[in-house]
């Protein structure tokens, strides 16, 4: 009897994107489990770093569980790994950047954070677009606006976890607006990528 069946290695091996994916996931809750441990430390105090070691881990669940959802269902897919990615990025850069200080010693981080991390986050909503049946303009637009109402809610959320008890209340509103410009900046440029140079890639494969 012929037997056809992969060797041990074949059967085992993952693309490096996987591990990439799994060395985010896991520097993110590290971090977060430092930031909770050592809360003692000048870069954690007034940021509400509980709140954030309970929310952000959701960022690196929610795609497999609904990709397992969709496997069990009997539809066959490959994982988006690129949607997963990019969903958690954004809040591994930020709290990086909180252990690191880099918000308290760098003027100008804050602000790239919030042009960066929100086109990181609204591309890996448009890398579910791109994963459906939608126009180009409807990805790109659709992209903008998931980028848009995130930048709002989160601006919404530090407000009431942390902003309104602390010194920064009375630069909040012009700081408020300067995050929200910048969110919305880095929404347009991930619309534009996923709109215009994606979309049409996806199109030809």
């Amino acid at each position: 009897m012929v037997t056809t069946a992969l060797p041990m290695r074949s059967r085992l091996s993952l693309p490096p994107v996987f591990w990439i994916d799994i060395a985010s996931k896991l520097a993110l809750v590290s971090l977060l489990l430092f930031a909770v441990i050592r809360d003692d430390l000048p870069q954690f105090q007034g940021k509400a770093m509980i709140g954030r070691a309970l929310v952000y881990p959701l960022s690196t669940l929610l795609v497999p569980i609904i990709f397992a959802l969709v496997w069990r269902s009997g539809r066959r897919a490959d994982y988006p790994y690129g949607l997963d990615i990019t969903l958690g990025l954004p809040f591994l850069i930020d709290t990086a950047g909180n252990a690191l200080n880099l918000y308290d010693t760098i003027v100008w981080w804050d602000d790239l954070n919030h042009l960066v991390n929100w086109g990181i986050l609204a591309a890996g909503f448009g890398f579910f677009l791109l994963m459906r049946p939608i126009g180009k303009l409807s990805t790109s637009g659709l992209t903008v606006g998931f980028g848009a109402v995130t930048a709002i809610l989160w601006e919404v959320a530090e407000y009431i976890t942390f902003v309104r008890h602390s010194p920064e209340l009375q630069t909040a509103y012009t700081d408020t607006l300067g995050d929200l410009l910048l969110g919305l900046g880095g929404s347009i440029i991930a619309g534009v990528i996923m709109g215009w140079i994606l979309w049409p890639r996806r199109q030809q494969s």
